[in-house]
C-alpha cells in the first residue's frame, strides 16, 4: 500500500509537470490510459533498480519521459540508475535536467554532486555545493572540503572562520586550519585577527590557544609565552595556558618548571590526547640529555589509558633503544613485553639489549620464557644459544641451536649468526673439528650474501 501511495503521489507531481493543453486537446479515457501507463512503467523502474537490473530500470524510465517529457522525477531516477551503472556523463545530465525543470529541489542538485564527487571533478563540485549552500547550510562544511582539495586556501580560511563563528570548531577543520597555517603567509594575517579577538573579549581561551601554537610553530616562543601568561592571567584555572608554559620553560632548560606544566597538561580533561603526546615525546627528547627526569618520564607515561601506555612503552623503548641507551630501552621494553607477551617484535629488540648491554643471565631465561611461548620462532632459539655461550653453558647453547636452526626460513644474517654461535659452542665443548665446519659454513654464507 505504501508503495502505490509513493507512486500515486510521483505521478500527481509528474502530471503537474505536463502543459495543461495537452489535457483540453485529449478524450478523458485516453489520460486514464496513460495515467496507468506511466505508473506501471515507473514502478517497474523502481523494482528493476531495487534488484540492480539499472539497465531495465532506464528502460521503463524512457517510456515515462515519452509520456512525460518534462517529469522531474524521471530524470533524477534516470540519473541514479546512470550513477549505478558509473556511466557518469548520462547521470550528470540527468540530475541538471531534473534541476532545470525543478531549480528548487536540493535533491536534485546532491545528485550532480555525487557524480563530481565520485569522478573526482572538484571544480564543478564546487559550482554545484555553492547552489546547495543556498538550499541548505550544512553543505558549507563539503565546500570547505572541496576548496581544500583544489588548494584554495584563501577561501577555505575565510569559510572556516565563518563557521567557527557560526556553529563552532571541529576536529576537521581544525587540521585544515593548521594544514593551511603552515604556509607563513596565511599566519601573519591569522595573528593579527587573533590578537583583536583576544582585545576585544580577553575570556575567549580557544584565541588565546589558536595563538600560541601559531607562536610556537613559527618558532615565536618569546611571544608564545606571553600569551600563556597573558591566558593564565585572564583565566587562573586555564589548563590550555600550561601548554604554552611548558614549551617556554622546556626551551630554557628549565625541567622543573617544565614537569611542573606538563603534569597539568596531562591531567587536563579537556586538552586532546594528541596534544598531550606530542608534549610527552618533547620531554622525551629533553630527557635524553637530562637523565635525571626518568622518574618525571615514568610518571608522565602513567597519565595515558592503558591501551595509550602500552602503545606509549613500546614507542619510548624504540626511541631508547635508536639512541643506544640499552638500559632505559630495556626499561620500557620490559613493561611492554610483560603487558604484551605475545608480540614477537618488541621482544627481539628486548632480547637484543640485553645483548647490547651485556645482561646474559637474564637473556638467557627471558629467552627460554619465549620459546615456551613460540615454539617456532628461530630468533628466540638463537638469542638462548647466544646467551648459554655467554655464560660457558655450551651444551645448552648447541641444543637450543641445533632445534631452532630448523625453524630459520629466508633469513641469511640469522642462518649466519646461528652458525657462528654453533661454532663457538662445539669451541666451548672441545669439538674443534665441528667448530672449524660451523665457522666455514658462516663465512661461505657472508660470501654468498656479497
Amino acid at each position: 500500500m505504501k508503495i502505490k501511495k509513493y507512486l500515486l503521489q510521483l505521478f500527481f507531481f509528474g502530471m503537474l509537470c505536463v502543459p495543461a493543453k495537452v489535457f483540453a486537446q485529449t478524450e478523458p479515457d485516453d489520460i486514464a490510459l496513460a495515467e496507468d501507463a506511466f505508473q506501471d512503467n515507473f514502478y517497474e523502474s523502481l523494482k528493476q533498480k531495487g534488484i540492480e537490473n539499472y539497465d531495465k530500470a532506464i528502460a521503463a524510465l524512457e517510456k515515462c519521459l515519452k509520456m512525460q517529457p518534462q517529469n522531474a522525477v524521471v530524470y533524477y531516477e534516470l540519473g541514479k540508475n546512470y550513477l549505478s551503472l558509473k556511466d557518469y556523463k548520462k547521470a550528470y545530465e540527468s540530475f541538471s535536467q531534473a534541476s532545470l525543470i525543478d531549480p528548487k529541489n536540493k535533491w536534485f542538485y546532491v545528485g550532480m554532486y555525487d557524480v563530481c564527487y565520485q569522478t573526482k571533478d572538484y571544480a564543478q563540485a564546487i559550482v554545484v555545493v555553492n547552489k546547495l549552500v543556498g538550499m541548505d547550510m550544512k553543505y558549507k562544511e563539503d565546500l570547505t572540503s572541496l576548496y581544500m582539495y583544489t588548494d584554495q586556501y584563501d577561501k577555505a580560511l575565510a569559510l572556516i572562520k565563518d563557521l567557527e563563528d557560526t556553529v563552532g570548531e571541529t576536529p576537521q577543520r581544525n587540521a585544515y586550519k593548521q594544514q593551511i597555517l603552515k604556509d607563513s603567509k596565511y599566519r601573519i594575517g591569522e595573528k593579527d585577527q587573533l590578537l583583536e579577538a583576544i582585545k576585544k573579549n580577553p575570556k575567549d581561551e580557544s584565541k588565546y590557544i589558536a595563538l600560541i601554537y601559531l607562536y610556537s610553530e613559527s618558532n615565536q616562543e618569546e611571544k608564545a609565552y606571553e600569551i600563556a601568561k597573558k591566558l593564565e592571567k585572564e583565566i587562573p584555572d586555564s589548563e590550555f595556558a600550561q601548554v604554552g608554559l611548558f614549551k617556554f620553560h622546556l626551551n630554557n632548560n628549565d625541567g622543573g618548571k617544565a614537569v611542573i606544566a606538563m603534569n597539568k597538561v596531562l591531567e587536563s580533561k579537556k586538552i586532546e590526547d594528541e596534544v598531550k603526546r606530542k608534549i610527552l615525546k618533547e620531554f622525551l627528547v629533553f630527557v635524553k640529555n637530562n637523565p635525571q627526569f626518568n622518574t618525571d618520564l615514568d610518571k608522565a607515561v602513567g597519565y595515558f589509558s592503558n591501551e595509550d601506555q602500552a602503545t606509549l612503552t613500546k614507542d619510548v623503548g624504540r626511541i631508547f633503544y635508536a639512541r643506544k641507551n640499552w638500559e632505559r630501552a630495556i626499561h620500557y621494553l620490559e613493561i611492554y613485553s610483560k603487558n604484551n607477551p605475545q608480540e614477537v617484535e618488541s621482544n627481539i629488540f628486548l632480547l637484543q639489549a640485553y645483548t647490547e648491554n651485556k645482561q646474559f643471565d637474564v637473556l638467557a631465561k627471558k629467552a627460554s620464557e619465549l620459546i615456551d611461548f613460540f615454539p617456532m620462532q628461530p630468533d628466540f632459539y638463537y638469542y638462548s644459544g647466544l646467551a648459554n655461550n655467554q655464560i660457558k653453558n655450551y651444551k645448552k647453547a648447541k641444543d637450543f641451536l641445533e632445534m631452532g636452526m630448523d625453524y630459520i626460513v629466508d633469513n641469511r644474517n640469522l642462518e649466519i649468526n646461528f652458525n657462528i654461535q654453533l661454532g663457538e659452542a662445539f669451541n666451548g665443548l672441545g669439538d674443534a673439528k665441528k667448530k672449524e665446519y660451523y665457522f666455514q659454513k658462516a663465512d661461505q654464507l657472508l660470501k654468498q650474501k656479497k
